[in-house]
């Protein structure tokens, strides 16, 4: 009796690579002003593509040093992790980078942050598994003695609708309770990119509102969509949104 042969599986797709360009120069860098983010091949998660709200984050951080410059960082569900280079390269005294612990994204973090990041700063950045709402003391313990980050990073991360109370739980674990300014601790980016469900992406900052945080939209910008063949109004899923959150 003959045992039939399934046909192998098809390797997964390669590694891609997105470019982006800085607005001035890093010093000591070999790529200059252009960032080369490399992207996995695929992946369940989303993290994939270059997404429209982490670009507009990195370029609103390009140009907002003054909230992070000699302080802590961390991006939550990071993809290639742009935002976080951008601080890690323009003056964070620490920034951890982190996406679900599965180890094609996390070492794919690795490798942006080798590839974009001089030698001489690279202790300054680290890439971390992290699953929304677990145990933080492995993000802590990158930054002591410091006990709170100064800034939490999300991008396109709020049409998850079953994760918002992890993330605003993470958020609130992470930050601290009792800032001493008014600035943000939390800067939350995305687009709508299915518009029949926008009201339960805003969802997450009636969520945060509930649990006294202070929410603020102040960014919006119209860019091209990134599925064009997608339904629903191609002007929502073009346009990304930014918000500031800070403790009440």
């Amino acid at each position: 009796m003959c045992s039939r042969q399934e046909p192998p599986s098809p390797p997964p797709p390669e590694p891609t690579i997105a470019y982006y360009d800085l607005d001035e120069l890093v010093e000591g860098s070999q790529s200059g002003k252009r960032l080369n983010i490399r992207l996995v091949g695929s992946h369940p998660l989303w993290g994939h593509y270059l997404w429209n709200s982490g670009i507009c984050l990195a370029k609103y951080l390009e140009h907002t040093p003054a909230l992070y410059l000699g302080r802590t960082v961390l991006e939550l569900g990071a993809g290639g992790g742009l935002p976080a280079l951008v601080t890690a390269l323009r003056g964070a005294r620490k920034t951890v980078v982190t996406d679900y612990p599965d180890r094609a994204l996390v070492e794919n973090l690795e490798v942006n942050i080798e590839q974009n990041v001089p030698e001489m700063q690279r202790g300054t950045v680290a890439a971390l598994g992290y699953v929304w709402g677990a145990d933080t003391a492995p993000l802590l313990s990158a930054i002591q003695p410091s006990k709170h980050f100064d800034l939490v990073l999300l991008s396109d991360l709020v049409f998850n609708h079953s994760q918002h109370e992890a993330l605003i739980k993470s958020c609130e674990l992470l930050t601290d309770l009792h800032p001493q300014s008014d600035e943000p601790s939390v800067l939350v980016f995305y687009t709508h990119h299915r518009p029949h469900l926008a009201e339960k992406d805003l969802g997450f900052f009636t969520l945060a509102e509930s649990r006294g945080w202070i929410c603020e939209k102040f960014f919006e910008e119209k860019k091209q969509a990134m599925f064009q063949d997608d339904p629903g109004d191609v002007v929502v899923r073009s346009t990304v949104h930014g918000w500031r959150l800070r403790r009440g």
